[in-house]
């Protein structure tokens, strides 16, 4: 954990109960991806990772790893599993409960979800449907946050925010947060995401920053440290990904062309000062082997956790 620094003991505790009390505000608050309170003594920041780097493996095997690695918050993403994700629409709340106790086992917490599309393409009611089961396996697993990847064909981009919008009330309740993340189509850009998430106009749906994909989508022409300016008020968690030309994201944080230093500072600048920081990629090569894997787990953790102390 990273220790507090430069500041009293009473300064600090007056910090943390401060903080505390925002945190459970926001745990309750339709913005259900904020950092719940963290014990005196610990950062604002839920460092993860996802299980994207273990997806030829069971899900088990990376929740294994990822606690290995020293991580206390875990994103679901892919896996070696039918649909390639941990929690889909077709996952039952009896599973999804079981991998929310699977990861208490290993002393984790979930604070992101990966569930993959909606079938808007079908009709606006089949992606409400989806997204529901969606949101009910978030809660049954504990987990606090669902990341929706948008969609790439304009064409169905308003049944696809009027389902979300038709949710936003529902995952509340819940006390499930959705968060829309850079992904390429009609959200490739911070302007573009603040675009879509104004459409559905509810503060249960906010934005999960990806400054990698940002590179990535705009062929590393827009710099995430200045597209970072864009979002003010609306990010609520991070994918820490980083980039290098021409189309690489599988890279440990730090070895590629994001300045995480400038793109935290400008995103904390516009309110987003405590959260998930989830690591989504680590640098792999073919074959890979689960020794490497780990090693790289446990750099991201350190990059990660030095890029807060060092912001303070």
């Amino acid at each position: 954990m990273i220790e507090a620094q430069g500041f009293s003991r009473r300064q600090f505790m007056g910090r943390a109960i401060v903080a505390g009390a925002a945190g459970v505000l926001a745990g309750r608050s339709l913005a259900g991806a904020a950092a719940a309170a963290e014990p005196a003594g610990e950062t604002p920041w839920q460092i993860g990772c996802y299980t994207r780097p273990w997806s030829d493996q069971d899900w088990h095997a990376a929740f294994d790893a990822i606690a290995e690695a020293g991580y206390k918050y875990v994103g679901l993403m892919t896996t070696k599993s039918k649909s390639g994700l941990i929690i889909s629409p077709a996952t039952t709340p009896e599973q999804a409960r079981e991998v929310g106790e699977e990861a208490r086992k290993r002393g984790m917490k979930i604070p992101s979800v990966w569930g993959g599309g909606i079938p808007v393409d079908k009709s606006v009611q089949a992606g409400v449907e989806a997204l529901r089961k969606l949101i009910d396996n978030c809660a049954a697993a504990g987990a606090t946050n669902l990341l929706m990847g948008g969609v790439g064909n304009p064409k169905d981009a308003d049944a696809y925010y009027k389902a979300i919008a038709e949710c936003c009330d529902y995952a509340a309740e819940k006390h499930v947060g959705m968060s829309l993340k850079p992904h390429g189509g009609t959200n490739a850009s911070g302007p573009q995401c603040r675009k879509s998430i104004e459409q559905v106009g509810h503060k249960n749906f906010r934005l999960w920053y990806d400054p990698g994909n940002i590179f990535y989508y705009s062929e590393g022409q827009l710099d995430p440290a200045a597209d970072a300016a864009t979002v003010d008020g609306l990010v609520v968690g991070m994918s820490v990904k980083d980039y290098l030309p021409p189309k690489k994201v599988d890279l440990t944080p730090g070895t590629g062309k994001v300045d995480f230093p400038a793109v935290l500072a400008r995103l904390k600048k516009g309110g987003f000062t405590s959260g998930a920081l989830a690591v989504e990629c680590l640098t792999l090569e073919t074959p890979v082997a689960l020794d490497k894997r780990l090693e790289e787990a446990r750099k991201a953790r350190k990059f990660v956790e030095e890029l807060v102390a060092k912001a303070g």
